[in-house]
């Protein structure tokens, strides 16, 4: 397969990516929509089917979900270049204005009207929505499927925790392996992987050899960079379900040490919570708080860079054996199971924390209806849809709506 390198085309992802960074407010789960809207539907770089396969793979391994499927939809369409293009098209946005706030404009977080972060809040809701339906046609269009979906959701709404989710997609697989059937005529739509399964291996075990030699590095050097590498990079290497779940990792690895105080912590997480992209840029905000070098701009890119490394060094290794993995007929079975999985992931989801967080009064349920109507019917682009709740929950919160 040849290599996709050329630079128009890691421009180009660039400039896609850098959009949604600046819009995909919500979370992993919304922004999960947003690139299935733009890449499934918008721009056809990929089936829905093919999609699913991903968010199941990017479900499996630990880290940011949603950063590792825009690392993987750049990598695929562009190369190594189009995975630091979409890295860096999605995550910079957030990551800079984090650091901005850490040096000293922290104010401006409380500044930001409270009715237009709500707006935000429920502009997610018509965003998640949409996905859950449009995938739940696609990939659960029989019985057994739909049942695999409602109970996902039910597991994940009782038991909201990266272990039942784990454990249901799991179960999913071996429900897939021992009742579904892969159509015989269905064909295997490849993905455009450029990696060789010989990369892939060095990729996973140079992400092995950092997990386990940068704590030996650290017991041989005293180095507080050295150290912020090994804690920001255990804290993405070790997190499933990424988002909120990475915060206690991160917590209890900067306050106990001193290197950020607890004030500090909270303010850049209430910070986080109002811009878009990923959660995981809050690392930018906390080495940019560090009280010893390195802090500012350099100790936020460098704790940016070690949170965000294994998310790339794992779908980049692991992504050319899924791909011939998917093929096999037993698999292609256990990621029907895992794909009505992933719905219902998306529905429970919907539930907690997009729905319970978001919508507070009538007011706010009536402007998630408008944004879902103009996503599924008027087929307005999302990022309209998203300004424009933004700017109407800031006119519900000024009259108190």
């Amino acid at each position: 397969m040849p290599f996709p390198s050329n630079d128009r085309r890691a421009l180009g992802v660039f400039l896609v990516f850098l959009r949604l960074g600046l819009t995909s407010f919500g979370g992993p789960v919304a922004h999960l929509g947003y690139f299935r809207t733009e890449f499934v539907e918008r721009r056809r770089w990929l089936s829905d089917a093919a999609y699913a396969d991903l968010v199941a793979l990017c479900q499996f391994l630990p880290g940011p979900a949603s950063s590792q499927a825009g690392l993987a939809l750049g990598l695929m369409r562009a190369g190594y270049p189009g995975a630091l293009a979409a890295w860096a098209g999605f995550t910079l946005p957030s990551a800079l204005v984090l650091i901005g706030l850490a040096l000293g404009i922290a104010q401006a977080g409380d500044a930001l009207s409270t009715g237009l972060l709500q707006g935000l809040k429920v502009v997610a809701v018509a965003v998640v929505a949409q996905a859950a339906w449009a995938m739940a046609r696609s990939l659960c269009p029989d019985t057994p499927r739909r049942a695999l979906m409602l109970g996902t959701a039910a597991l994940l709404i009782a038991w909201p925790s990266s272990v039942a989710q784990l454990l249901a997609i799991v179960l999913a697989a071996l429900v897939g392996l021992a009742w579904l059937r892969p159509a015989a005529e269905a064909p295997h739509e490849p993905l455009a992987v450029p990696v060789s399964r010989r990369a892939g291996a060095a990729w996973l075990a140079l992400f092995f050899a950092l997990l386990l030699g940068l704590p030996l590095l650290l017991s041989a050097f005293t180095s507080q960079a050295l150290a912020v590498v090994d804690a920001f990079y255990r804290a993405g290497a070790l997190v499933f379900g990424g988002g909120h779940v990475v915060l206690p990792l991160l917590q209890a690895s900067v306050v106990p040490t001193g290197w950020v105080s607890d004030e500090a912590f909270l303010a850049g997480y209430g910070a986080a919570q109002a811009v878009p992209g990923p959660l995981f840029t809050f690392a930018a905000f906390l080495g940019a708080s560090m009280q010893g070098a390195p802090t500012g701009w350099a100790g936020g890119l460098l704790a940016l860079a070690a949170i965000f490394t294994p998310a790339f060094l794992l779908i980049a290794g692991a992504l050319p054996f899924w791909e011939s993995l998917r093929a096999q007929p037993r698999v292609r079975a256990a990621l029907m199971g895992i794909n009505a999985a992933v719905v219902g992931l998306l529905l429970a989801a919907l539930w907690n924390p997009v729905i319970t967080s978001g919508i507070r009064s009538v007011g706010d349920a009536l402007l998630a209806g408008m944004a879902l109507v103009a996503l599924m019917q008027w087929k307005w682009p999302p990022w309209v849809v998203v300004a424009g709740c933004a700017g109407l929950g800031w006119m519900m919160g000024t009259v108190g709506v």
